[in-house]
């Protein structure tokens, strides 16, 4: 199952509504579950993020629709990338040729 990294920022509503963010983390993993995916990992981190969240989804679509989902509901700024794990990076390398 695919891998994603989110970097999150809180927006100015996210801010004022902190005190609600680990009932919201709830219910985004209660959706990501629902939809296949798995949380991974979730940080709070000090610098330029408020949040690294790590998850698994079935694909690219329904991560996609997770994350826009998550979006509308106006406290968040999110940045993901799929990462791959060091099985598909070193396959990957592999089928290169020069």
């Amino acid at each position: 199952m695919p891998t994603y990294i989110s970097l999150v920022n809180l927006s100015e509503q996210g801010v004022k509504e902190a005190k609600n963010a680990p009932e919201r983390l709830q219910n985004f993993e209660a959706a990501l579950t629902e939809a296949g995916g798995k949380l991974l990992g979730f940080y709070l981190v000090m610098g330029q993020y408020d949040y690294i969240v790590v998850t698994q989804a079935p694909d690219d679509q329904t991560a996609a629709h997770i994350i826009l989902k998550t979006l509308a509901h106006g406290s968040l700024h999110i940045q993901t990338m799929r990462a791959f794990p060091r099985e598909e990076f070193e396959a990957i390398a592999q089928g290169l040729s020069f």
